[in-house]
């Protein structure tokens, strides 16, 4: 007879248990059998076993069909833990597979398509799962959250914000409404022209009238009784000098195109300033632009390189097609920077009030980092728009 099997509550039993808890080497790990061994001769004897064969014939049939089905195990149970545990939070690698491997249980790496953290790290970033970025403590991860509900959180919060408005910003587009008006009712009228002030005749003398009113001077008559006389109060020849010269001046300044400006015209010149800073938002990328890398992270071989945006994936990631090579890379925002052409060339406003509009490039302000657009197409077409910074326009594919 063979010796009999220790019952579960002998101490030889609780010994076995209580080893087993701990995490063992990943060597001594089969995955197909899905067991752990202590050592490398239980490794040996559990490879030997007719089990193990058998199972080995399973995975000779198709290796590609457990490869894959091994991968997005431990991928799926990867991204669930990220979620769960660290949410959108940026956080080390290693850490994220340190909590996951502490599950005995776990589907193992070698069993998968990835031989390293780092390969597993690079084709999550690939594959647009998470933002990854490379630091001197290592890899780090963030999660990106493409979950439907989490989606339409966000919308509701953003229209909910958007009905929360303020009684000034309700003022600031009640008066915005009314300059578009005022400004729609005065494109028909003439503009007023100042001429200089001349006299037809040269040698026309100028006549003025004493004024009529009159100031008691009592003097003695014949009878005693007080009689009055008339006093001029005014000098009516100083007042009309001091005249011609107003006028004379005003049509100096009109000719030399001192024109002050108008109190609606610097209203709407203050709310047009607001309303551009008001509308920025964070994501700038749109489909049709052309962007240029600004990351080493990718290689030397797209670094400083341009390409112009196919597809535009949660706001903020780029799948990009290079002009050089055509190769299609995706790339976060952070890395990107928008691109000047040359005057006259089209541009597209891609960030403040007019987001989203095509535009020619009228001139360039190096000082203040600035240009100048003229909008090309839509309601507003042929109007000039001022002081749009560099990063607010980029060049467009045409």
């Amino acid at each position: 007879m063979g010796k009999e099997k220790a019952g579960p509550l002998t101490p030889k039993a609780i010994a076995n248990r209580i080893k087993a808890k701990g995490l063992q080497k990943l060597r001594w790990y089969c995955q197909m059998c899905q067991k752990q061994c202590r050592d490398e001769n239980g490794f040996k004897c559990h490879t030997m076993s007719e089990s193990h064969q058998r199972q080995l014939l399973l995975l000779a049939e198709d290796v590609d069909k457990y490869m894959d089905s091994f991968s997005r195990e431990f991928q799926d149970e990867f991204l669930k833990l990220l979620k769960r545990q660290f949410g959108t939070r940026r956080v080390r690698a290693n850490q994220v597979y340190q909590d996951y491997i502490s599950d005995r249980h776990h589907t193992h790496m070698n069993a998968t398509q990835w031989e390293t953290l780092t390969d597993f790290v690079k084709w999550l970033g690939k594959e647009g799962h998470c933002k990854v970025d490379q630091t001197e403590k290592g890899w780090f991860i963030q999660y990106i959250d493409r979950d439907p509900e989490t989606i339409e959180r966000q919308k509701a919060a953003e229209a909910k914000e958007k009905m929360e408005l303020d009684d000034d910003e309700r003022q600031a587009k009640l008066l915005e409404r009314q300059i578009e008006r005022e400004r729609a009712r005065k494109v028909d009228e003439p503009e007023a022209l100042f001429t200089e002030l001349k006299r037809e005749n040269e040698e026309e003398k100028v006549t003025f009238a004493m004024p009529a009113s009159r100031k008691k001077d009592p003097v003695s008559g014949p009878s005693g009784i007080g009689q009055s006389r008339t006093v001029g109060l005014q000098n009516p020849l100083a007042a009309a000098t001091s005249t011609q010269k107003d006028r004379k001046t005003e049509s100096e300044k009109a000719r030399n195109g001192l024109k002050r400006k108008s109190a609606l015209e610097e209203i709407m010149e203050t709310e047009e300033q607001k309303k551009m800073k008001s509308s920025h938002k964070e994501n700038w990328i749109v489909k049709g632009i052309i962007v240029k890398v600004v990351t080493k992270k990718l290689g030397e071989r797209y670094y400083k390189k341009k390409g112009v945006i196919q597809d535009v994936q949660n706001l903020f990631v780029a799948v990009i097609k290079m002009l050089d090579s055509g190769d299609m890379i995706k790339v976060d925002q952070e890395h990107l920077e928008t691109v000047i052409p040359a005057l006259g060339k089209t541009v597209m406003v891609v960030n403040g009030v007019y987001r989203g509009s095509a535009a020619s490039l009228v001139s360039l302000n190096e000082k203040s980092f600035s240009v100048t657009v003229e909008l090309s197409k839509g309601p507003n077409r042929g109007k000039r728009i001022d002081k749009i910074a560099y990063e607010d326009i980029c060049k467009l594919d045409t």
